[in-house]
């Protein structure tokens, strides 16, 4: 799978290693480029995953702004819930595409 910013792959891995957890796609953090995400200072947590870490995500003069998130340090309680360790995987919102 792909997450695409206009023409640009900004992550992309086998289906079987991204996860897939409240509607979303989230990908391995060795599968993201991470030359196109700029971390955000906006703060959120999560009540069962713990901080989460946003990012902006460019495309030459495209830049949007918190776009993609991870959790660095997920509680580990969650990994139970999530069935493994899924600690600084990104996830993309709508404006990235994620496709076969």
């Amino acid at each position: 799978m792909k997450a695409v910013l206009n023409d640009t792959i900004i992550a992309e891995a086998p289906t079987g290693d991204l996860i897939r957890l409240e509607g979303n796609w989230y990908f391995p953090p060795e599968s993201v480029n991470a030359e196109h995400l700029v971390e955000s200072d906006t703060p959120y947590n999560c009540p069962w995953k713990g901080d989460c870490q946003y990012f902006s995500v460019k495309d030459g003069d495209t830049v949007l702004r918190d776009r993609a998130w991870s959790y660095p340090t997920p509680y580990p309680s969650s990994f139970d819930r999530v069935g493994q360790d899924y600690s600084n995987y990104v996830a993309f919102w709508k404006d990235v595409r994620v496709v076969d």
